[in-house]
């Protein structure tokens, strides 16, 4: 048996992409030539927001005034993991330099972007942890600049979101959502230094401005909904399972959850708590989880623990999590995933929040590919070299006769006018 679906998820409806990315672009458009009262425009039209675009500083330094002092206290724990984890990850990576042959010296630098726009959504809830791990990764980067975009509620931008973007060290925070915030980092609006990367989680629209606007900036990826995987055998507790299921489909209606499991029993029993421990959440999470787990929920039998690999390894997943014996197999044979989570006593929220590892992460089953936000991704690896005239004989003449090959004789003359040049007494045969 390969895999044997106990629970389907429904055939996705479909989007009307065509029409999504005619608007964005008009958007787009429309912000470029008109810049700061377009997007005060939009503004208006979106959010209904008429208050200052850029969050006045007294009013970040206050933000912390009426939060409990408890939150406050989670926020810095948050903050500490998230840039303890990209100082680590930082230091994995190093500047190098090697002589590979006498006189051919070549090397590697670590050159932090100037500047990065972080987007933090906004929607039914308040995003705390997305301020967190964008804008904190970006600093233990290096990052000169980094501004925070994010949209207003009524009253404006949610203060504990304030008070978070300020812990993480934003330079600049913006109240302004959607493809207007995008495009505020992206053109330099309001004052801002242009953006050399935009990164950060959104809805549809967010996600295909930068998708549009990815060449002439760098972006982190183009995300989709949020989706999550658990794996889990004979051994794994069905109500743990279920509230890990649950927890990640409140996200929205249109983010994926699977099990997938060895244990038909198992299956059946998560199967049946599920819409129970959904039917417990306050309404919004509610109607939010049970759209999710209705249209996007999948139960996937299979045969033995390899064929629960490889069925991960073929969806991709944002989140998985293995809830099965011996972790260390599963550590080391799962190939395709944003973030891993090991064992019963872990759970994908605690990536999601306070960890350390961060938390904006590939989806659709682009974890086949790539990775998620890191340190890496705001450094510039670019290289140099030095060549001795101990190197330049063979490099030169190496170089000549390949381009020579290639029809590329401009290439081949460059390399040439330098034999001629530091070796004026020997003869070279060059052509």
């Amino acid at each position: 048996m390969g895999a044997e679906f106990i629970k389907r998820a429904k055939d996705e409806a479909e989007v009307a992409e065509a029409e999504l990315r005619a608007r964005v672009a008009a958007m787009l458009a429309h912000l470029r030539r008109e810049g700061d009262e377009a997007a005060l425009a939009f503004a208006r039209e979106f959010d209904a927001w008429t208050g200052p675009v850029v969050v006045p500083s007294d009013e970040i330094a206050a933000a912390g005034d009426d939060l409990p002092d408890q939150l406050k206290d989670d926020i810095r724990y948050a903050h500490e993991n998230i840039a303890a984890f990209a100082r680590a990850q930082r230091a994995s990576m190093s500047e190098t330099e090697v002589e590979l042959r006498p006189g051919l010296r070549v090397g590697q630098r670590l050159i932090p972007v100037a500047a990065v726009g972080a987007y933090v959504p906004g929607g039914r809830y308040c995003h705390i942890a997305s301020a967190l791990m964008t804008v904190t990764t970006a600093r233990e980067a290096g990052v000169g600049h980094v501004a925070a975009a994010t949209p207003p509620r009524r009253g404006g931008v949610p203060a504990a979101v304030l008070y978070a973007l300020n812990v993480a060290g934003a330079d600049r925070i913006l109240a302004l959502g959607g493809v207007q915030g995008i495009a505020a980092l992206s053109f330099g609006l309001f004052g801002l230094p242009r953006a050399d990367m935009i990164v950060g989680p959104g809805n549809a629209y967010v996600a295909e401005a930068k998708r549009q606007l990815f060449g002439e900036v760098g972006i982190d990826m183009v995300a989709g909904p949020t989706d999550c995987l658990v794996i889990a055998d004979a051994t794994a507790d069905p109500e743990l399972v279920a509230a890990d299921l649950v927890g990640q489909a409140e996200h929205g209606p249109t983010s994926p959850v699977w099990l997938v499991t060895d244990s038909r029993d198992l299956a059946a029993r998560v199967g049946a708590l599920v819409p129970r421990l959904i039917a417990c959440l306050p309404e919004v999470n509610r109607d939010a989880a049970e759209a999710a787990w209705g249209a996007r929920g999948e139960i996937i039998l299979c045969s033995d623990r390899e064929a629960m690999a490889a069925e991960a390894d073929r969806i991709a997943p944002e989140h998985l999590h293995v809830q099965a014996a011996d972790l260390d197999w599963w550590r080391r044979r799962l190939r395709s995933y944003g973030a891993l989570f090991l064992g019963a006593e872990a759970t994908v929220a605690f990536g999601d929040k306070a960890s350390g590892t961060n938390h904006v992460l590939p989806t659709s089953g682009a974890a086949r590919y790539t990775g998620g936000l890191s340190v890496l991704k705001f450094l510039k690896a670019v290289t140099w070299q030095e060549v001795s005239p101990e190197a330049l004989r063979d490099l030169a003449a190496v170089t000549a006769r390949i381009s020579r090959y290639e029809g590329m004789e401009g290439h081949a003359r460059s390399a040439d006018i330098r034999l001629e040049k530091f070796f004026p007494d020997e003869t070279f045969r060059l052509r």
